[in-house]
């Protein structure tokens, strides 16, 4: 185990971002999509479940329909049916289908670049919006999901109150240049070093360094 390195978050948050870019150099984003449209589907589908399932479904999905004007041509049962495997199939079924009617008329069939556009259609939060304005327009955001909230909490980077400090501690934290590529590399870490259950922060990259002290109780 490393030495506990006691620092300013600040300070903490240089040497972590060193650490993140050295093990994971390369993020290419983890949701298979070929543009905005499809890119918004794979995210939507992705709520409490994982990428990789999202991958293995989004193929039959977009063979089917790639585009809000061919979307709206299945019913919410077919649609439902090709992505019961993601889970909240109901309901992540009728939202595809609503957001798709309202992208042609309200957007041109676009997917619109605004977070409050976005968080207006069915099914969008602020962490899929954040997710497309970042990987689809090269916007500045930092979304966080519950494992980037776990992670910078076990770092000592936020309180872990709720996901939205979280998300205002890092954005605090980090240069804004570095936001898009650096929740992701969060993420990526958290697979393969940092994992909700069996964790042992004793060998952690960054855990054994900067870790709460809590964690080796």
């Amino acid at each position: 185990m490393a030495e506990q390195k006691r620092i300013g978050k600040i300070e903490k948050a240089e040497e972590i971002a060193k650490i993140l870019e050295r093990l994971f150099p390369e993020t290419p984003v983890p949701l298979d999509h070929k543009d905005p449209y499809t890119l918004l589907i794979a995210v939507l589908l992705s709520a409490q479940c994982t990428d990789a399932r999202v991958n293995k479904v989004t193929p039959a999905l977009f063979k089917a329909a790639d585009s809000p004007q061919k979307m709206i041509k299945l019913t919410t049962d077919q649609i439902r049916e090709i992505i019961r495997p993601c889970g909240l199939s109901p309901r992540k079924s009728k939202a595809i289908f609503n957001l798709s009617h309202i992208l042609l008329d309200q957007h041109q069939g676009e997917v619109p670049q605004s977070f409050e556009a976005l968080e207006a259609l069915p099914g969008v939060g602020h962490k899929t919006a954040s997710v497309v304005m970042a990987q689809a327009f090269g916007v500045p955001a930092f979304p966080v999901d519950t494992h980037i909230h776990r992670l910078a909490y076990r770092w000592g980077l936020s309180t872990g109150k709720n996901v939205d400090k979280t998300e205002k501690d890092l954005k605090r934290l980090f240069p804004e240049s570095t936001w898009n590529k650096l929740h992701l590399q969060i993420i990526f870490f958290g697979r393969a070093h940092c994992p909700a259950r069996g964790h042992d922060p004793k060998v952690c990259p960054i855990c054994s360094i900067y870790g709460r002290k809590t964690l080796f109780k």
